[in-house]
């Protein structure tokens, strides 16, 4: 899950880092209220997830109150990237001395965390000339005087050298403290007394968020760029009540088969070839890393609630970490909650791996069909889409 602009300044702030003064609104005449309070020049943001939002237009410089104003009024309501700005981040605007660049993220080749920094900031900072990396062990962390070596790599010297170092150890700290894949500081700008973090990016680990309260809290308060349905609510509070398993992610759809599908990119390849076979889904909802039961089950009658939806499809690719029983389990359970006879309501269930027999028998008691791995995904697809006819 990435983080808001704003979000990620107050787990940034939370951790020691400074931050521009400034404040997040939704109305366009409370963004010249807080450029007044700021006083000077001021930064108007669109709060969007987009990595590029200065070349879509969504940052814009506010030199007075009255500025400010226009800025929101320009940015709110609109589309950025796709994303529909809600809210804008009001901020003083800082003079640097210069930008920098520092980051942290996972090295899959190397297997481990790694620090990286650049001596200049910004927009294309992937393609700036100088930039150095450190890689780093998990359970140790990066200690400030292995950061001022990466900043003496950069060219820094003095007390810049000690201010950096000092961000660098502090960012890869957030970054394992709070399950992160990535944390970016992009720009972070020398002034006269230290470093200051104009913006930043923040990626949590979705796996991670049932031990992140406070990253949970802050996701729960922020307006969401796309209002969720009250369906799409309910399924997000049943993945967040219970962190064994992924059961939860849903986006609403108004067709009438309803989704249960996982596997990594099997879900979307499944749901993709049951838009291509012309079929009408209910929704789109993940399900993998062996839940419980009783999650399932919650999960099978929320789908099955809207009068709408009379059939549901439950398809997995090849399972090595979701028990195809305790799926089977789950679904009936949450089939029969719903008032509804399984036999008529499950036209497919493939859910190839671990556990197959109990799971064979189970959905045998009530003359479901077990589709094994012999069964490809695009035959079930093809199933569907003659049982539809």
């Amino acid at each position: 899950m990435k983080l808001l602009e704003y979000q990620a300044k107050q787990v940034l702030a939370a951790g020691g880092f400074r931050t521009p003064d400034g404040a997040v609104t939704g109305r366009a005449d409370e963004a010249a209220v807080i450029a007044e309070r700021l006083g000077g020049p001021t930064m108007v943001k669109a709060q969007v997830r987009r990595s590029d939002r200065a070349a879509a237009g969504g940052i814009r410089v506010a030199p007075g109150t009255a500025d400010a104003e226009r800025a929101a009024a320009a940015l709110l309501g609109t589309e950025l990237d796709g994303a529909k700005v809600t809210e804008v981040l009001v901020e003083k605007r800082i003079t640097a001395l210069e930008e920098l660049y520092v980051g942290v993220t996972y090295d899959p080749r190397g297997r481990c965390p790694v620090l990286l920094a650049s001596r200049g900031g910004g927009s294309g900072v992937e393609e700036k000339a100088l930039v150095a990396s450190r890689p780093f062990s998990p359970s140790r962390g990066v200690d400030a005087h292995v950061a001022r070596e990466l900043g003496q790599e950069l060219g820094l010297a003095d007390r810049p050298l000690v201010w950096f170092g000092e961000a660098a150890a502090r960012l890869a700290s957030l970054f394992l403290d709070h399950d992160a894949t990535l944390c970016e500081v992009n720009p972070l700008m020398l002034t006269e007394d230290g470093m200051v973090a104009v913006d930043a990016h923040i990626v949590i680990d979705d796996e991670a968020l049932g031990r992140q309260p406070g990253i949970a809290a802050l996701l729960a308060s922020a307006t969401e760029e796309r209002d969720m349905t009250a369906l799409e609510l309910a399924a997000a509070k049943i993945d967040a009540a219970d962190h064994r398993g992924v059961a939860g992610r849903v986006v609403e759809f108004d067709g009438p088969l309803a989704l249960l599908i996982g596997g990594g990119g099997a879900s979307l390849c499944i749901f993709d070839a049951v838009l291509r076979a012309g079929l009408e889904p209910a929704n789109y909802s993940e399900i993998g890393g062996n839940p419980t039961p009783q999650k399932v089950s919650r999960l099978t009658q929320l789908l099955l609630s809207p009068p709408r939806v009379t059939t549901l499809a439950v398809a997995m690719n090849v399972v090595n970490n979701t028990r195809a029983d305790l799926v089977a389990e789950g679904v009936i359970a949450g089939v029969l909650a719903a008032g509804r006879e399984p036999a008529a309501t499950i036209v497919a269930f493939r859910v190839p791996g671990a556990d197959e027999d109990r799971c064979r028998a189970l959905l045998g008691e009530y003359d479901i069909p077990y589709l094994d791995a012999s069964v490809s995904l695009d035959e079930v697809v093809d199933l569907l889409g003659a049982g539809a006819k």
